[in-house]
């Protein structure tokens, strides 16, 4: 009998979730075989897998055509796009969602993130697409920069669920879940059923890697090129000792009394950007009871060919992890000018990708229209 390795990475208690949504996954049954045949239990986007998903064929022709035809603005025809996915993601899942009592089969859409640094509109927009999409496993991202955490702490008093991203630092983690539990305490008091809302925060993993790699090559000591490929990890695993933490306080108890599930840590970015590292390092490195993965289709496969899971490959190796980053600082690399770099980068890219999502749009609605 072949090995089911996604399945055994389930069993492991790491709900497997998909970094990627188009329309063609949606029209040829893709998402549901993967639903069905590897253990998928979620979906992420971003305004990068937007704007590749467009670019990618004449999926969305018909829908493009319709708009064009109603004279409707850019930003309204990218956002009926992007809602029209989330929302036929969101049904797929659906089954997922009631099987779970509604902690996994979820979707993600992600707040326009030219507002990652404004508050009330990111409020306001999240409104917005929790109405426009209108599906109980939607969840709403918003990232997380200082900006961002009175605005999940917000909407997730006002019943609507979040997927906090672009998380990098351990500081700021901690941060998103203080806004968690502020929201889920304002939530109670306004009457909503805690049971029905939930959040996961996506804490990035590559991307760290990337960052400090750079940063120990340029110092190029033997102990420094001996600490490449293991700050992600490392940073990681210590994002799970926080976790661990709070969600064991008398305060998240009280929540939990009432029907609360804790906000999940998700490992997001875990493509191996190192051709020289496994493939699959940020899937095995990272196996807790509780975890999210989601990943990008290649890693998906890779894992599903090759991948190896342990039972807990994460809570053993607190201490380990906590010495890694005590080894970067002695050699002088600036953890906390890391993570804000990388917030601050991680904000750009994603307005890159939405404004590069808009033109292809605009260029899209005026080829119809001629």
């Amino acid at each position: 009998m072949t090995q089911d390795r996604l399945a055994e990475l389930s069993e492991a208690g790491v709900a497997v979730w998909l970094d990627d949504i188009s329309r063609r996954r949606l029209t040829t049954g893709n998402l549901a075989e993967l639903r069905d045949d590897r253990h998928v239990v979620g979906v992420t986007s971003n305004p990068t897998i937007f704007a590749s998903a467009l670019a990618s064929g004449d999926d969305y022709a018909d829908q493009l055509s319709d708009l064009a035809l109603r004279g409707v603005a850019v930003d309204e025809a990218a956002r009926a796009i992007t809602t029209f996915d989330v929302r036929w993601a969101c049904d797929q899942l659906r089954e997922v969602w009631d099987k779970t009592a509604g902690v996994d089969g979820r979707v993600s859409i992600e707040v326009d993130p030219r507002l990652a640094h404004d508050t009330a509109r990111t409020v306001a927009e999240a409104r917005a697409l929790w109405w426009q999409v209108d599906r109980p496993n939607l969840f709403i991202k918003i990232p997380a920069t200082a900006e961002g955490l009175p605005a999940i702490a917000e909407v997730l008093a006002e019943g609507i669920s979040v997927n906090v991203t672009l998380i990098f630092g351990l500081g700021r983690y901690r941060e998103v879940m203080e806004a968690f539990l502020d929201g889920m305490e304002r939530a109670r008091a306004n009457g909503h059923d805690l049971s029905r809302l939930t959040s996961v925060a996506s804490f990035f993993i590559s991307r760290v890697d990337s960052e400090i790699d750079k940063r120990l090559d340029a110092i190029g000591t033997p102990d420094a090129l001996e600490l490449r490929g293991k700050a992600a990890v490392a940073n990681a695993r210590l994002a799970h000792q926080a976790y661990l933490e709070v969600f064991s306080t008398p305060r998240w108890k009280s929540l939990a009394d009432d029907g609360a599930t804790p906000q999940r840590p998700l490992w997001a970015s875990t493509s191996s950007k190192n051709p020289d590292y496994r493939d699959v390092m940020y899937v095995e490195e990272l196996i807790a009871p509780g975890t999210v993965n989601t990943m990008p289709q290649a890693t998906l496969d890779a894992f599903a060919d090759h991948g190896e899971t342990v039972a807990d490959s994460i809570t053993g190796a607190h201490a380990d992890a906590a010495s890694v980053l005590e080894r970067l600082s002695a050699l002088g690399v600036d953890y906390d000018d890391v993570v804000s770099t990388l917030e601050r980068e991680g904000v750009e890219k994603f307005i890159v990708s939405w404004e590069q999502f808009l033109d292809s749009v605009r260029d899209a609605l005026a080829a119809t229209e001629a």
